[in-house]
């Protein structure tokens, strides 16, 4: 009794193990797609987001922002060098100087990503249909099974993303 049972255990596995290949090739191939990367790297979302950097407000920012970053670089560069020969005081005041430069810094930053971040938002919102039409057609011709978003995936080689074949055909639909 105990030799049938093995047998059909052993017939069983041999079996199961024949047919899951068979049952994952049915079922599509998975792949990965970072949909905000694939808009955004459209030749479309460039254009706009050149727009949005070629305002008025977001230069000026940006200029604000470069005029910043020079005088903090100068300024820590100078503690770094200075320091050891400088009293206490003499520390913390250049210190105080270099952390109100920092905020300042950090605040024109904060300007600039917002302005970008608001039309990547609006791009994203904007080419939605166009992403799932998109989407559609590569699950279909690419015979996808799986389908994930890249950001909830721990690890994916780069053979199972499709975001730039994303891109590349929301590209020709802009063009026709």
């Amino acid at each position: 009794m105990e030799i049938i049972v093995s047998r059909m255990m052993k017939i069983a596995l041999t079996v199961a193990a024949l047919l899951l290949p068979t049952i994952a090739l049915a079922q599509g191939k998975i792949a990965v797609v970072n949909l905000e990367q694939a808009i955004l790297q459209t030749d479309y979302a460039q254009k706009r987001l050149d727009e949005v950097r070629s305002q008025s407000d977001y230069k000026s920012d940006k200029a604000e922002f470069d005029k910043l970053k020079n005088e903090f670089d100068k300024l820590l560069k100078d503690y770094q060098k200075d320091a050891a020969v400088m009293s206490q005081e003499q520390q913390l005041s250049a210190r105080k100087k270099i952390q109100s430069k920092q905020s300042d810094l950090e605040h024109v930053t904060g300007k600039l990503q917002q302005a970008e971040q608001s039309a990547g938002q609006a791009l994203l919102q904007e080419m939605s249909p166009k992403v799932q039409e998109v989407l559609r057609d590569l699950i279909s011709s690419e015979g996808i099974g799986l389908l994930l978003q890249r950001t909830s995936v721990i690890h994916a080689d780069a053979g199972y993303s499709i975001t730039a074949k994303v891109t590349d055909k929301l590209n020709q639909s802009a063009a026709k």
